[in-house]
C-alpha cells in the first residue's frame, strides 16, 4: 500500500526535498507577506494587544514558523517602533537553509515563547496520511466521515504539531491557513511549481500542500480560542483599505488600498481563516471588534 504521509514528507523534507534544498514559497507561489506590509502592520497591532496584556515583560517574542524566506519576520522586525521595538526578539522557524536577514535569529524547532506564535501557511505543509473511505479512523470518524470511494487527508499530524506548539506560547498564538470545516470537507492534496498549481507529484520538484482542518486543530489545542477570517480579522485590527489625501499621498493611499483589498478578497486571501488562541490572555481583549467569538461559516474555504 503507498504510504501518502511517508512520500509526501520525503517531497517535502528529505534529502532533496523542496523546502529541504532550500526552494523558498515566494517563487512558486503568491501568499500574504508577498503582497505588501500590511500583513505585518496588522500582526504589529495584535503583538502590540498580546504585549499590554501580559504587561510589558522585558522581552517579547514574535515566533514565524515555516517562515520559507523569512519575508514576514523580517517586515514585523522592520517596522516595529518605540519600546516593543526595544523589547522585541523575532524568530523564524523553518527547516530549510536560514536566510540572512537582520534582526531575524532562525532555528529548525518551534521555541516556547512570550508574545505571538504565528503559524502563517504552516500546517498545510504538515504531511498527512490519506484514507478512501468509509474507514473506521479515530480522527476520520470525527472529523471527516467518509462514503464509498471518497479520499481524505488525515489532519491528525497537524493537530498534534499545533496543539504542541500553542502548549509553549504565554501570549498568544495564531494559525493563518486555508481549510475546511466538518461540513465542508472535500480532498484537497496538490502541487505548486513556478507560480501555478500542479499535480501532486512526490518526486521534490514541487510544493505539496491541501487545506487544513481548523476545527479539529482548534479543539486539538483547546483552551480560549476563536476561529475568524483574515477579511474580518484585518479589518478589527484597522486595515479598510480607505483611499484619502490629493496627488502623491492619494496615490500612495490608493496603492495601499489595492494591497488591503487583496488580503480581503473573500475571494482569495480574505478567506484564509485566523485559528487565534489565547494563553494567559483572553482572545475577546486581542479583538474585542468580533464579538460574539462562534466559528466562521464553512465557506471560508479556499484554493
Amino acid at each position: 500500500m503507498f504510504d501518502w504521509e511517508a512520500a509526501w514528507h520525503a517531497a517535502l523534507y528529505g534529502p532533496g526535498g523542496f523546502f529541504a534544498r532550500g526552494e523558498k514559497p515566494s517563487a512558486h507561489f503568491r501568499t500574504s507577506p508577498l503582497v505588501g506590509p500590511e500583513l505585518a502592520e496588522a500582526l504589529l497591532t495584535l503583538l502590540g494587544r498580546v504585549d499590554a496584556a501580559l504587561g510589558f515583560p522585558p522581552v517579547v517574542d514574535f515566533v514565524d514558523v515555516g517562515a520559507g524566506g523569512g519575508e514576514l519576520a523580517f517586515a514585523v522586525r522592520r517596522l516595529a517602533s518605540g519600546s516593543l521595538a526595544a523589547r522585541l526578539r523575532v524568530t523564524a522557524v523553518e527547516l530549510g537553509p536560514p536566510v540572512e536577514l537582520p534582526g531575524v535569529t532562525w532555528t529548525t524547532s518551534v521555541p516556547s515563547c512570550t508574545g505571538l506564535l504565528v503559524g502563517h501557511e504552516w500546517l498545510d505543509a504538515i504531511p498527512c496520511p490519506v484514507v478512501t473511505g468509509p474507514s473506521d479512523d479515530p480522527w476520520i470518524t470525527r472529523w471527516w466521515p467518509l462514503a464509498d470511494g471518497e479520499r481524505a487527508e488525515v489532519g491528525a499530524p497537524r493537530d498534534a504539531a499545533w496543539a504542541a506548539a500553542v502548549a509553549g506560547v504565554r501570549g498568544a498564538a495564531l494559525a493563518v491557513d486555508y481549510g475546511h470545516l466538518r461540513s465542508s470537507r472535500r480532498f484537497t492534496l496538490t502541487g505548486y511549481r513556478a507560480g501555478r498549481q500542479v499535480p501532486p507529484v512526490f518526486d521534490g520538484s514541487c510544493d505539496i500542500t491541501a487545506h487544513v482542518a481548523l476545527d479539529a486543530c482548534a479543539a486539538a489545542a483547546g483552551g480560549d480560542r476563536a476561529l475568524v477570517s483574515q477579511r474580518d480579522a484585518l479589518a478589527a485590527l484597522g486595515l479598510t483599505g480607505e483611499v484619502t489625501g490629493s496627488g502623491w499621498e492619494w496615490l500612495e493611499s490608493a496603492a495601499r488600498a489595492g494591497r488591503i483589498a487583496e488580503l480581503r478578497d473573500p475571494a482569495g486571501l480574505g478567506a484564509f481563516g485566523w485559528l487565534l488562541h489565547g494563553r494567559g490572555v483572553a482572545v475577546a481583549d486581542l479583538l474585542p471588534e468580533l464579538p460574539p467569538w462562534r466559528p466562521i461559516p464553512a465557506s471560508f474555504a479556499t484554493g
